[in-house]
């Protein structure tokens, strides 16, 4: 197994773990606020994160071939996350974890499967101007770091909404 694999497989598993757990101490109200800027409930943004996993490992695996990865741009990504949020609005935090915890596991796996070699593999990514990205690269800017990303949202939302609420009560 490559050690770089594994690392950025615990970094994925690392930031999966810190998400669910911050998720899983939320009130059902907190579940249900929306993250300022993106419009979504967090338990959307949860599932959200989960789901998204097996498609950024996809891609990852795409590079890993050598093969370049076509036709992704990042109005594509707003639609799918649009139409993800529509779906899935009323999601459970119950099937968000449970989500988050199968989805973490099976990406993990598949990094860990990755050679020194695939992961420096380069071709061009779509998504990033046709510029030749390495496989590393795709993982370390999408699967590895969303969960980081959406939970640095989630934290930064319901601290304005305490402090909001503080002087609302204050006044």
């Amino acid at each position: 197994m490559s050690k770089r694999a594994n690392a950025l497989a615990d970094r994925l598993e690392q930031g999966a773990s810190a998400l669910a757990a911050f998720a899983s101490a939320l009130t059902d109200a907190e579940w249900q606020v929306r993250v300022p800027k993106d419009g979504r409930r967090i338990g959307v943004v949860v599932h959200h994160v989960a789901t998204m996993y097996p498609l950024e490992i996809r891609l990852a695996q795409v590079l890993a071939a050598g093969n370049p990865v076509e036709g992704v741009t990042s109005e594509d990504v707003d639609e799918l996350n649009a139409e993800h949020a529509r779906r899935h609005d009323a999601v459970t935090k119950e099937a968000a974890l449970d989500l988050l915890q199968r989805n973490s596991a099976a990406a993990a796996a598949a990094i860990r499967a990755l050679s020194d070699e695939e992961l420096d593999r380069a071709a061009p990514l779509s998504l990033n101007a046709d510029a030749p990205l390495t496989s590393q690269f795709m993982l370390e800017d999408h699967a590895v770091r969303h969960s980081y990303h959406h939970l640095a949202r989630i934290r930064a939302a319901l601290k304005g909404r305490e402090e909001s609420q503080a002087r609302d009560h204050a006044a």
